[in-house]
């Protein structure tokens, strides 16, 4: 039985969930990617909350955005922003979850983005 790309991601992602879990010291950063967009959330496990959430559709809209940036410089500035919000709301330290992704390209670029904005990881 062949699997799609999305259900061998989705089981990619329950094996690194099932080591990976956010406490209320250090909160989960979980990433998704899409073809053209990439999201990023603080979550809460033990509250089972969302915290905060960015994407890069809000990011890439931004008046002094380049208009021919690369998804991975999207990526990075979409980090930065949420790094910028979890500060603001006194969120420091994190732990990362890919989503079952693979760690290159545009979710190393997010993690990069992320770290460079004051996170630690």
């Amino acid at each position: 039985m062949r699997y799609s790309k999305t259900k061998k991601r989705e089981r990619r992602h329950r094996r690194v969930r099932a080591k990976v879990q956010g406490t209320a010291s250090r909160l989960r950063l979980s990433v998704f990617r899409s073809n053209r967009f990439i999201y990023g959330q603080i979550i809460d496990d033990a509250a089972g909350r969302t915290l905060l959430g960015v994407h890069s559709v809000a990011v890439s809209s931004d008046p002094k955005a380049k208009k021919s940036a690369s998804k991975s410089d999207v990526a990075r500035a979409t980090g930065r922003e949420l790094a910028r919000r979890a500060l603001e709301k006194q969120i420091k330290r994190i732990i990362f979850d890919r989503g079952g992704y693979r760690y290159q390209g545009r979710i190393r670029a997010f993690a990069e983005g992320a770290r460079d904005g004051g996170l630690e990881f």
